[in-house]
């Protein structure tokens, strides 16, 4: 069922992956990252150290951000959970913004 579900995450971490920007044939503006994410987290009443390696993809207004942006940098990201593509059903976050903390 496609419909306006929730789709929406907030990750903080470090900016460990940064693609050279692109341009998309549309001329949409693109730019492939990695975020590496480390918290502790509480998980049935215990706390646990989480540590995780993120893909994501940002485009246009979100892509030119990204790319004045350098490795080592820590950064919050806002944006959603999508397929790789249509055969490919590795999950991305595709970033809506991405701000320098």
């Amino acid at each position: 069922m496609i419909g306006t579900q929730e789709n929406r995450c907030v990750i903080d971490g470090e900016l460990i992956e940064l693609d050279a920007l692109r341009y998309t044939p549309a001329g949409v503006a693109r730019v492939g990252l990695k975020i590496r994410h480390a918290s502790l987290q509480q998980e049935a009443g215990i706390e646990r150290k989480i540590q995780c390696d993120i893909p994501a993809l940002s485009l246009d207004k979100a892509a030119l951000a990204a790319s004045k942006l350098l490795p080592g940098q820590q950064v919050r990201v806002e944006g959603f959970l999508a397929q790789r593509s249509l055969r490919n059903t590795q999950l991305i976050l595709h970033i809506n913004n991405i701000i320098l903390k």
